[in-house]
């Protein structure tokens, strides 16, 4: 055999070793956890053929602890490019198999490097993790590496989508990145994320609690917001990922694939003209309303599982990709709290970054009272999502059902915070409070002589609620200043929405030159 045929060979034997990771019985440890290898989790996700492989044969350079016996092809990560649907986008995936996926200062150069790459070619980046952590043997190097892939993810911020899978532990520093990025999805029972894990809980605070119950799927989507996917199986996770990119431009330079849309964009939904009850403290559920409106009843929900009372997601308009936040009136009455504004605000501000159109779906009581609320910064929060409408200049359009009383109505989508177009159905209510609590404060005085007087203060009441109700429990106090641009029949509001986004396409609104705005948090 020739010298360059050997060294084929050799080139050949070195894949093979590289894409065992960890060997064979590592491997073996995984599949036995129910989960995949790395590169099984790519072959998953790319479309077949499609990775281009990068770094296979980078080694750690660590010496510490017998680390030197521990060598093994490409370290703890799997890095390179691909395509999903034909689309450029740029991954890494931990290798649990090797060293428990621990990040050492070779595993973020290479997480590094396509991160990097990503930046140049305006491509998403999607991380998939599952690791022990930073690599302790390698000390300051490891955490110096977790530092140069933060600021990637605060550089890229805004200009490429950036995905995580947590697929495995993500504990310690290791979760800031994931965090930092636009979504994370969690696997149901095999992982979890939290900054301390359960011992050390127990050690500091007494506090005696397992992995699920600190930082597992189910808490993270419910109770902290910090997922905004879980999924029970791993092809079910990788699945949603491939969705998600399907509604979200490449680069923030870009507008969202369109789609061909057969449904058509005049089609009347009678069932809408019969979806408000008569009754205006009874529940309607506004999944109908966005189900009826939307391109084939298609609906992403983002954080389906917490703040219940607030849904976000993408759905598509005429085939064109939008983002979708309305109240939920089934769900506390859809009126808004801490969790609710900070869930709406996020998404608002994720697609005015990513050049998505916004369709707000509004029917708000107003803000949840009490101290739970204040004592949690309840204004700051509310003051996020109002910041976030304020800011986005993407084309905006606001649609009225029913209740839109006092700070929450303004910070729903209201013609002051730049919506281009505001729509209300007949139903709409727009009021600075309820009939009720309004006559409590506009005729206290009056109740209290009546009262004094031996007089039927409930019949006064009750008539004076009729009198505030005729007024504003309908749209035309505000149309009549402008502040609604049509009151709409509910079934043609698909109709409406589609070509009002038709009209908007070549919105082009900007900010005042400043380097950028102080957010509330």
């Amino acid at each position: 055999m020739s010298k360059q045929l050997e060294k084929i060979k050799q080139l050949i034997e070195k894949r093979e070793q590289a894409r065992l990771g960890g060997g064979e019985k590592s491997i073996e440890k995984q599949h036995a956890r129910g989960k995949y290898t790395a590169r099984e989790r790519i072959d998953m996700l790319l479309d077949e053929g499609s990775f281009e492989e990068y770094d296979m044969f980078k080694l750690h350079r660590c010496t510490n602890f017998g680390m030197e016996k521990k060598l093994y092809l490409g370290d703890g990560v799997v890095t390179g490019s691909g395509t999903i649907d034909g689309r450029l986008v740029f991954i890494f995936a931990q290798d649990f198999t090797v060293n428990g996926g621990s990040l050492s200062e070779t595993v973020s150069q290479k997480i590094c490097k396509v991160m990097d790459m990503a930046m140049k070619m305006g491509a998403p980046v999607i991380g998939i993790n599952d690791s022990g952590g930073a690599r302790i043997q390698e000390g300051i190097c490891a955490l110096a590496g977790y530092g140069e892939i933060f600021e990637r993810n605060i550089l890229a911020s805004g200009v490429i989508p950036q995905i995580s899978g947590i697929f495995g532990p993500c504990a310690g520093g290791a979760v800031y990145s994931p965090a930092l990025t636009d979504f994370t999805l969690m696997m149901e029972n095999t992982s979890y994320m939290f900054l301390t894990g359960p011992k050390v809980v127990k050690t500091v605070t007494g506090e005696d609690i397992d992995q699920e119950h600190l930082g597992g799927a189910s808490v993270h989507a419910t109770k902290s917001g910090v997922t905004h996917f879980t999924a029970s199986t791993e092809e079910e996770g990788l699945q949603m990922i491939k969705t998600l990119l399907s509604y979200i431009p490449s680069n923030n330079m870009e507008m969202a694939p369109r789609k061909k849309c057969e449904d058509p964009i005049d089609r009347l939904e009678d069932s809408l003209n019969a979806i408000i009850p008569e009754n205006p403290n009874e529940a309607y559920d506004m999944y109908k309303v966005i189900g009826a409106v939307v391109d084939n009843g298609e609906f992403f929900e983002v954080q389906p599982k917490f703040a219940k009372n607030i849904i976000i997601g993408f759905a598509r308009f005429n085939g064109q990709s939008v983002g979708i936040v309305a109240n939920q009136p089934s769900c506390y009455a859809g009126v808004l709290d801490v969790n609710a504004s900070r869930k709406g605000a996020r998404f608002v501000r994720f697609c005015d970054a990513f050049n998505i159109p916004i369709v707000s779906l509004v029917d708000v009581p107003g803000f949840l009272p009490g101290t739970g609320q204040e004592y949690n910064a309840v204004i700051l929060h509310g003051a996020q999502l109002l910041y976030a409408y304020g800011e986005a200049t993407v084309p905006k359009i606001t649609v009225t059902l029913r209740k839109s009383y006092g700070g929450s109505h303004i910070v729903m989508g209201c013609k002051q915070l730049r919506a281009d177009l505001n729509y209300a159905w007949p139903s709409a209510e727009i009021a600075v409070m309820g009939a009720s609590g309004a006559v409590a404060v506009l005729c206290a005085k009056e109740a209290k002589a009546k009262k004094d007087a031996g007089e039927d203060v409930n019949a006064f009441l009750a008539e004076k609620e009729e009198e505030y109700t005729e007024m504003f429990a309908n749209p035309y106090q505000a149309a009549k200043y402008g502040y609604i641009d049509d009151v709409i029949e509910p079934r043609n509001t698909r109709f409406r929405i589609c070509r009002g986004l038709a009209q908007l396409a070549t919105k082009r609104e900007s900010l005042p030159a400043k380097k950028h705005g102080n957010i509330p948090m």
